[in-house]
Order: C-alpha cells, then sequence, then structure tokens
C-alpha cells in the first residue's frame, strides 16, 4: 500500500511539473455560429487594449477571430452575449493549415495594437444620430470626439483612426435650406457654424470647413486611416475640388456663388472623384451629380434593394478582403443624403468593394491617399431603409448580427493589422 501511494504521490509530480496543455479562444462569426456579432468586434478590441495579439481569419466561418485563452475575456464574451469556443492548440494548428491551402480563399491576419479613435461630430448634433458612433458604443469601444477646434488644433496626430460624422463640408449646411431653414435645428446649426467660422478668422463657414478638410488630407497623407459615411463623403471631395472658388449661394453665405464655379473646380485634389457637375442651386437638395440618390430613390422597390460585396482574394488582396469581412455577400440597401455613388464619377485609382448594378451605383469604396488610406460608405443608417430627420436612433440589440454595420466594424479594426507587401 505503501508503496502504491508512493507512486501516485510521484506520478502526480510529474504531472504538476508538465507544462499545461495552451489553449486558444476562438470567436465564430458565421450566422450559425455567433449570436452577436457587433459585440464581438469589441472583444477583439479589448484583447488588442490588454497588450494581446489576435489572429483575424479572413473568409474562416466569417471572418473569425482566435487570441490566447485568457479569464478576462472568456468572463468578457459571456457578460457581452459573444459566442466563443475554446480549443486547443492541436485544433487551432489545423484551422491554420487549412487556411493556408492555395485552394482555399483565406489568409490569418495579425492584428497588434488597439487603434486610437476619434469621431469628428459637432457637440449638439441634433437633430441628427450617427451609425458609426452608435455602433462603436453598442460594441464597447472607446472612442473621442473631436470637431474643429480640436482638427484645427492640430489634435489630429493622436488617433490612427478618423470617421467623419454625417457632415458638409461645402459649407450650405446639408443644403437643407428649402424645407427646413424656419425650423429651430436648422437655424441654432447655422448660427453655431457661423460663430465657430468667426473664431477662427473665417468670414464664412465654406471657408472653415475646406480648412478643416485640409486638415484631414494630412492626417491620411501622414498614414492615418479615414472613414465617412453619407454626405462627409462627396461634400468632402467637392470642398477639396473648390478650394478657392465659391460655390455658395445666397442663403448660405450672403453673396451669389462664382458663375465660374464649375469649370474651376480642380478634381485633381479629390480622393474618389471625377469629372462631377455642381448643383448650386439653394433649392436644389443635391450637391453634385455624384450621389446616385435621384436615380436610386423610387425606382427600386425596398424589398429587392440590396447590394453586393466583391470577394476579393485574402492573399493576394488583404487589406479589402478585410474591410469585406461578413457572414454574406449581400447587404441591405439603405438611403442616406449621400446614399451611393455614381460609377462614372469615380477614379480609375478607386477601388470598389461593392455595388448595386442595377443603377451602376458603387456603395462601399476605398482608396490610398499619401501613406494612409480612406474609405466611403453611402448612406445614413445600416438597419434603418430611409432615416428621417427627427427620427429615433437605431437599437443597436435588435440586430446585433447587421451585416451593413459589420463593415464599420471592419474599418475600426483595420489599423491594428500588421501589414504585409503586397504579393505579385
Amino acid at each position: 500500500m505503501m508503496k502504491l501511494r508512493l507512486l501516485a504521490a510521484a506520478i502526480a509530480c510529474i504531472l504538476l511539473s508538465l507544462p499545461a496543455q495552451a489553449s486558444k479562444l476562438f470567436i465564430p462569426m458565421d450566422p450559425e455560429g455567433q449570436a452577436n456579432h457587433l459585440k464581438a468586434y469589441g472583444v477583439a478590441y479589448e484583447a488588442l487594449k490588454e497588450g494581446m495579439t489576435l489572429d483575424w481569419l479572413l473568409n474562416y466561418k466569417g471572418g473569425s477571430f482566435c487570441m490566447d485563452d485568457a479569464a478576462t475575456l472568456v468572463r468578457l464574451c459571456k457578460l457581452r452575449g459573444v459566442s466563443y469556443e475554446i480549443i486547443s492548440e492541436e485544433k487551432y494548428l489545423g484551422i491554420v493549415t487549412e487556411i493556408a491551402n492555395p485552394d482555399f480563399n483565406g489568409d490569418v491576419i495579425k492584428l497588434e495594437k488597439a487603434p486610437k479613435i476619434a469621431v469628428y461630430t459637432p457637440p449638439n448634433k441634433e437633430p441628427w444620430d450617427d451609425a458609426v458612433t452608435m455602433v462603436l458604443t453598442y460594441a464597447e469601444i472607446p472612442f473621442d470626439k473631436v470637431y474643429d477646434d480640436e482638427v484645427l488644433g492640430d489634435d489630429l496626430h493622436k488617433y490612427d483612426w478618423l470617421h467623419l460624422h454625417h457632415e458638409d463640408f461645402t459649407g450650405q449646411y446639408g443644403k437643407f435650406w428649402a424645407s427646413f431653414r424656419n425650423t429651430t435645428w436648422y437655424q441654432n446649426d447655422q448660427r453655431s457654424a457661423e460663430a465657430m467660422a468667426a473664431k477662427h478668422g473665417f468670414k464664412k463657414v465654406s471657408q472653415l470647413k475646406l480648412a478643416v478638410a485640409k486638415k484631414i488630407r494630412d492626417f491620411v497623407a501622414g498614414g492615418g486611416f479615414m472613414f465617412a459615411m453619407c454626405s462627409a463623403t462627396d461634400t468632402y471631395d467637392i470642398a477639396l475640388a473648390a478650394d478657392g472658388t465659391d460655390i455658395c449661394d445666397v442663403p448660405f453665405d450672403g453673396d451669389r456663388p462664382d458663375p465660374a464655379a464649375q469649370s474651376k473646380l480642380d478634381y485633381t485634389k479629390c480622393f474618389a472623384f471625377k469629372d462631377f457637375s455642381l448643383y448650386t442651386d439653394p433649392i436644389h437638395y443635391e450637391y453634385s451629380t455624384i450621389d446616385a440618390t435621384e436615380i436610386h430613390q423610387g425606382r427600386i422597390p425596398v424589398n429587392t434593394d440590396y447590394f453586393s460585396l466583391f470577394t476579393f482574394s485574402a492573399k493576394f488582396d488583404p487589406v479589402p478582403a478585410m474591410l469585406c469581412q461578413n457572414h454574406t455577400t449581400t447587404i441591405k440597401g439603405f438611403m442616406g443624403q449621400t446614399t451611393a455613388f455614381r460609377k462614372e464619377a469615380l477614379k480609375s485609382s478607386v477601388l470598389v468593394m461593392g455595388d448595386f448594378k442595377p443603377t451602376n451605383e458603387a456603395r462601399y469604396i476605398h482608396g490610398e491617399y499619401g501613406k494612409g488610406t480612406w474609405t466611403f460608405y453611402g448612406g445614413h443608417d445600416p438597419e434603418d431603409y430611409q432615416h428621417n430627420i427627427g427620427d429615433p436612433p437605431t437599437e443597436l440589440s435588435l440586430h446585433p448580427s447587421s451585416p451593413g454595420y459589420r463593415l464599420i466594424l471592419n474599418n475600426v479594426l483595420f489599423p491594428a493589422a500588421k501589414k504585409k507587401p503586397r504579393k505579385t
């Protein structure tokens, strides 16, 4: 009996001296395996904040995440309702081997550092809500709010990623004059914008917004990541193209636009667009021929309004593959002041990542500028088909697996990726 006890004790000592088998926390992102896709991004971001490196498994089960097993992250998954699995190193090696197969369109991208995030948004954004602010809050990803003071004060260097809230960089107050000039919110917004312009020494709001646009341009050129939705996309490029030219009519700045404004546009200054024509009439809700809202609106039944994501080679084109990660390639369409981009207005350097072929619209586009990148996403709210002024914000707890919102969060994590040289 004594010998058996000694033998048992010896075996126990040997087992205790062996290293514990390492395990992995695997977060699936396919429709069957994940209960809350949006909050899963928040868990991945938290892992980065804690100094962990994690793997983004492109095109594997909807763009899954894998990281070292940690009790804090397991607890976080449970608290936030994020589906997860604890798998062995051996099983994970099998997954990596499967992804590495040349016949499998996938790749393993290392995410290394939590990006510092800023949202360009006015202190009082009534009556607008903002899809990016809402989804960052829902996913519990921290961000700072910045506006004209911070941008003109050169604070953007503190951040890796910048989102442009629903904004009009042309100084025409969203071209809401015809319908809303007598409302309190419109008048308050105009007074606030004029006061901000005067504070920074500008005679016109359009001059203030141009200065802000140039600071953002420099942020991107220096290596920043810029993401914009709705009217912050086309008005941004219009402002750059119209540098030094008055394109605003009397209701917006007190004088007539330059009659030769169209011929003075410099498209080389734009990130994405070319050869567009301006609409300077204050009654006309559109800014230019870039936006396809007027073509789109009323012609496409809501139940058939879906745009398609392009499928990119994850091994050869990891950047667009990252930005398009999803559990579906078909996304519900949604309207906005700027809904989509006419393809004939796109520069040849622009990468179209999602489109609506029946009306030749691009919905989701990407490009490089200097050392940085930009992404434009048409529409206002991916889960509200036609968001009207004053409508309540979307309750994202009702849409925890929204494919349209996933595209936003792909962009949020994108700066964390270890860059790979492009394969030739």
